[in-house]
């Protein structure tokens, strides 16, 4: 169906045009800025720069956007020197952008850097420096809070100085733009929101939304191992956000929400929550997709969780060798990572549920043995000496072992070519032997557990999950059939003990485990999902509330989801170890057709599909601020996977 076409005031004047370099050629194409067409920029604090979940969001749907919307598009982010000279192109602006980029900084010492950003769909970044305006601080946060700031909030600090910076920029936009044009402006998390509150004071003539990924009252809550869904109803959001000491963050996140022309959250467990803590209903909701890619042959990612898996299983013959060793061709590998938000990820419930999935599988006297994953991220000093060790002891070995292989070939090639039948004891060297010898005397003289962590920890006595995997008694013993290793560091392939990067590794586990108590969406289980890897969250997740809604028998799919909502914690440890502990009763067979079950399920999570939110949403917004519709980009009708709706 097309959309209504945009009816506005032809434009007057002399056209100027937009020049931008883009990639992939030397060539150089010019937009009219005096078209009629709106202009779309998204704020955020993660532009060009990795802090949490936000930039995965942003970086996936860079490119639906910029198909939809062109140069018309832009981002506009704090600039970090460090990341932006990874993540971010500088290239020349265009008359156009330079005399925005000029009247800040002239009328207002604001500094502005102008490129693109290196991720897919290259899109048009805006990197405003923060400390230019660090001078104006103490008169914009007085104006905008002014009788409850609390200067020593270095947080609010910065997204107030950000804010009043965009509110600048976006009124240069305005005076640079063909009279009567329509700028759209999406804000994304508290952050990032002070700005539409300055453009709203300002009476700046754009059509603003406000997407709350996560409220910053409700993860506090949650944090603190409060019953937030049970307390919902009767919580007095300010007084709790002021005996959190948080009020100031807590003022802009409402403020943004109640004043934007659109107000929109990621599911509808974030939208109850936006609607008890901020005080405003979303509009709609605007689910977070993914970059889907399928393969054209279902073996062929199949066939990557082999190559992958087998990475982890070398990791894993070295951190548990000698007789400490287990059936690698009988073991599976669940993993769980995010974050370090212990309860709200759910990690104490996974560690419980481990202890009593290892009680089950000893009392039935399974072989199944179960490597438990935690990559979190936590404060370390460096790999501990056992993890080197042990992988360094696996690499010594392969080494010695492929060098016999090569002398033993070498020997049996000659005795055939020369028509002699080979004597078995002469095709090993006394050499050889003793090689053999030396390996194994250094794999006997282990006598230790293997390590449950990898690393030194700062404060290992205190550390969450250290001490609760201890209470729990999962010390990797022998007898043990649930091992763990709580890496807590985040995956790359430039690790030296665990050289894999976190989406090979996803790859190569049989199932991932984020049984959270608060995770507004879930992009762990969707990235499981779109790489073919059954996973288990919970219903407090907006993720799996979305798949519910979507597909009748979620678990016959590979989603398994925990009852954290009206399940007391021990029911719901209960039912997370016998999730588990049937999945290790699949057959080989079974477990490949659930990966393939799950794999097709990547089309709901596609923003292909999803991205037709953020449409309707945008157009929600212009149709409020400016009274007309945007023109929906033709190859949304062509190309976008058929779902119903949300």
């Amino acid at each position: 169906m097309k959309g209504h076409r945009m009816s506005s005031p032809s434009p007057s004047g002399g056209a100027r045009s937009l020049t931008l370099t883009h990639p992939g050629d030397n060539n150089l194409y010019r937009i009219n800025t005096d078209s009629s067409k709106p202009m779309l920029f998204e704020v955020a604090w993660e532009v060009a720069r990795k802090v949490g979940g936000i930039y995965t969001v942003l970086t996936t749907k860079s490119d639906v956007t910029v198909r939809e919307w062109g140069d018309r598009f832009a981002f506009i982010g704090p600039y970090a020197p460090k990341s932006a000279a990874t993540e971010f192109e500088q290239i020349r602006p265009s008359p156009f952008v330079a005399s925005v980029i000029d009247q800040v900084y002239n009328k207002h010492g604001i500094k502005v850097h102008f490129g693109r950003w290196l991720v897919k769909g290259y899109p048009r970044c805006f990197l405003i420096d923060i400390e230019s305006s660090r001078d104006k601080l103490a008169g914009w946060r007085s104006e905008l809070q002014g009788g409850f700031e609390k200067p020593e909030d270095s947080e609010t600090n910065d997204a107030i100085i950000f804010g009043y910076q965009v509110a600048h920029f976006l009124s240069a936009v305005i005076d640079m733009s063909t009279t009567g044009r329509p700028i759209v402006v999406h804000f994304h998390e508290w952050l990032a929101a002070a700005g539409l509150i300055v453009a709203k004071r300002w009476n700046l003539k754009i059509a603003t939304l406000f997407t709350t990924h996560a409220t910053l009252l409700g993860r506090w809550i949650a944090a603190a191992n409060v019953d937030l869904y049970g307390r919902l109803p009767y919580i007095n959001a300010d007084e709790e956000a002021g005996t959190r000491c948080i009020y100031q963050r807590h003022w802009i996140e409402v403020g943004a929400a109640r004043g934007a022309d659109i107000f929109t959250t990621v599911s509808e467990i974030t939208g109850v929550e936006a609607e008890a803590l901020l005080g405003r209903v979303p509009d709609i909701l605007t689910p977070n997709g993914l970059n889907v890619e399928r393969f054209t042959a279902l073996h062929e990612f199949q066939n990557l969780h082999k190559i992958y898996k087998d990475k982890i299983t070398e990791f894993v013959r070295g951190h548990f060798r000698g007789p400490h060793i287990f059936d690698l061709d009988q073991t599976l590998y669940l993993f769980t990572a995010g974050r370090r938000e212990y309860h709200n990820k759910g990690v104490d419930l996974f560690i419980e549920a481990l202890a009593e999935l290892n009680y089950l599988l000893k009392k039935d006297g399974s072989k199944i043995t179960v490597v438990a994953f935690i990559v979190m991220p936590g404060a370390t000093n460096s790999y501990n000496v056992e993890s080197i060790k042990g992988q360094s002891i696996r690499r010594e070995i392969l080494e010695t072992c492929d060098r016999i292989t090569k002398n033993i070939s070498e020997r049996l090639y000659t005795n055939v070519m020369n028509g002699q039948i080979p004597d078995s004891d002469a095709l090993l060297s006394a050499e050889d032997m003793v090689d053999i010898k030396r390996r194994v005397l250094s794999i006997q003289a282990d006598h230790g557990l293997p390590p449950i962590v990898t690393h030194n920890m700062v404060d290992g006595g205190s550390d969450e999950i250290l001490c609760h995997l201890r209470s729990c008694n999962l010390l990797n013993r022998p007898e043990d059939r649930v091992k763990v290793i709580y890496h807590p560091e985040f995956l790359n392939a430039t690790n030296p003990v665990f050289p894999l990067d976190y989406h090979e590794f996803v790859r190569g586990c049989h199932m991932g485990v984020f049984p959270s108590y608060y995770e507004p969406w879930g992009y762990t289980p969707a990235e499981c999902a779109i790489m073919g890897v059954p996973s288990i969250s919970s219903n407090l997740t907006g993720f799996a509330n979305f798949i519910s809604k979507r597909v009748a028998d979620p678990e016959a799919h590979g989603i398994y989801i925990v009852d954290r909502r009206y399940k007391a914690f021990q029911e719901a440890k209960t039912q997370m170890a016998n999730i588990m502990y049937r999945f290790t009763q699949l057959t080989r067979r079974e477990r490949i057709s659930l990966r393939n079950k799950v794999e097709r399920l990547s089309n709901y999570l596609s923003w292909d599909s999803l991205g037709k939110y953020y449409i309707k949403a945008r157009n929600m917004a212009v149709r409020k601020q400016f009274g007309m519709s945007l023109s929906e980009a033709e190859y949304w009708e062509e190309n976008q996977h058929e779902s119903e709706e949300y």
